[in-house]
């Protein structure tokens, strides 16, 4: 079934969507920029033109503007008397954006695999005979690796038993269970603005009202708006990720973890923390894991970003009786984490300190690679240099970031625009790029990242990049 946009419902979705370029170029950009991340789908009719040029107070031919580059470019069809459906040109995510095109993908922060990794898969191998004889549907997790992920936490100050541990495929599985089980029809879901594009994509599908608290670059957490939302609205449960923040590489300081725990204790709303990044530390140090500072915080936590992608482990740690609710709900969506890749997880946790040493020099490396390139290339641009995660957020002064992502596609790099991190459109000057790559990688990035900004008409070209070493 086809689905269609009101003008009002594409304006919200649009966001500050005006740059310098004649607004029609930047009405059709950011349409194909909403289209090729995934927050516009494919098959959508778009509003008629009258109806969005009164929703954008804008004329009638800029928007008949838009929507013909769009169709000249293969991104909308239009047939009359059934409207303006949006398409992706060959069946393909657009021109230049198939992975065939692309020479550089900066849309996923995430890094290679840890060195140990194929030792770990074969030592598994090995293990799997002895475990043939299960019947291969957990719903809860090999006891042997939910003692690690237990005694992972006993470490880091925070005493766990392994039965308040669920594992699962993947944390992006366990937000979508525990949002399942927690969320009710009509409920609110608190969000950090700007947050997890995922968690936001499944809020959305779960058909939830969000609510955005800010994190910003100079100030951090906005605990006392947070609280003040929390109180007014009572949200069914709040989605934050006090670790190395992503995007905005933040960690929560600790008098704020103790207040939000409080409130949320307070209000009867359910904390859920996700930790997929707290280990990814460069220079902070150790910090206490949100859920010390009060029972009713939930964590998801995974080995993706630590070890890697592929590696499809994850899990919940709660209150047992929170945890039954989702095992009761559980059967709906899977049935069960596949054995192996629990077995692997077992033997990598096995030797945390190393797979944790190992991630912290590569990340160093990338994060002051890249901050050299960018302080060469952008001296109007401003980044706080984070003290962990993966990713740069850059405020790029005026230049809209949804153009910028285009001009940098059709050079071949695939970047995530502001918006995708926020709700409403926000965060049009901002740009997320990720540092966890090769220096190569980087240095490259940055070159196209030059020739993009001088052609969107926000940032003088002033290469060249071969003496940032």
């Amino acid at each position: 079934m086809t689905q269609s946009f009101s003008g009002r419902r594409l304006a919200r979705e649009l966001g500050d969507w005006r740059t310098s370029a004649p607004a029609y170029r930047a009405l059709s950009d950011r349409i194909r920029v909403l289209l090729l991340d995934g927050r516009l789908g494919s098959g959508i009719t778009l509003p008629a033109e009258r109806e969005l040029s009164q929703s954008l107070a804008v004329s009638r031919t800029t928007v008949a503007a838009a929507y013909a580059a769009l169709r000249d470019h293969g991104y909308l069809s239009s047939v009359r008397g059934s409207g303006s459906t949006l398409a992706l040109p060959g069946g393909r995510r657009g021109a230049h954006t198939s992975p065939i095109d692309l020479r550089l993908d900066f849309t996923k922060a995430t890094c290679a695999a840890y060195p140990g990794m194929a030792a770990a898969y074969r030592q598994a191998a090995d293990l799997l005979p002895g475990y043939l004889h299960h019947h291969g549907f957990d719903m809860d997790g090999l006891p042997e690796l939910r003692e690690e992920i237990a005694g992972s936490y006993a470490q880091r100050g925070l005493p766990t038993s392994p039965a308040q541990i669920m594992v699962t495929i993947g944390a992006q599985h366990a937000l979508n269970l525990l949002t399942g089980t927690l969320y009710s029809a009509g409920d609110r879901i608190l969000v950090e603005q700007p947050t997890y594009p995922h968690a936001l994509d499944t809020f959305a599908v779960a058909g939830a009202r969000m609510l955005s608290a800010p994190v910003t670059s100079e100030h951090g957490w906005n605990i006392a708006e947070a609280a003040q939302l929390i109180r007014r609205s009572a949200p069914s449960m709040a989605f934050l990720m006090p670790d190395f923040q992503n995007p905005t590489g933040l960690s929560m300081p600790a008098a704020d973890r103790a207040r939000l725990a409080a409130v949320a204790a307070r209000e009867g709303m359910v904390l859920v923390a996700d930790e997929t990044t707290a280990m990814l530390d460069i220079d902070r140090g150790p910090e206490l894991p949100l859920a010390a500072y009060g029972p009713g915080v939930v964590t998801l936590g995974s080995l993706g970003k630590l070890a890697w992608g592929g590696l499809r482990i994850g899990w919940i740690r709660g209150p047992r009786e929170l945890l039954d609710r989702v095992r009761r709900h559980r059967p709906s969506t899977d049935l069960g984490t596949p054995l192996f890749e629990q077995l692997v997880a077992t033997l990598l946790l096995r030797e945390l300190p190393l797979l944790a040493a190992s991630r912290t020099r590569d990340l160093r490396r990338g994060r002051d690679h890249l901050s050299g390139l960018l302080a060469s290339a952008f001296p109007e641009w401003t980044w706080p240099v984070p003290d962990g995660g993966m990713s740069l957020w850059i405020n790029t002064g005026n230049l809209s970031t949804s153009a910028l992502s285009l001009a940098a596609r059709a050079e071949g790099m695939a970047l995530v625009p502001g918006p995708r991190f926020g709700l409403d459109g926000a965060f049009e000057r901002f740009l997320r790029f990720p540092f966890c790559y090769s220096n190569e990688e980087l240095t490259e990035g940055v070159r196209i990242l030059s020739g993009a900004a001088a052609r969107t008409g926000g940032i003088p070209f002033r290469l060249p990049l071969q003496a940032v070493i």
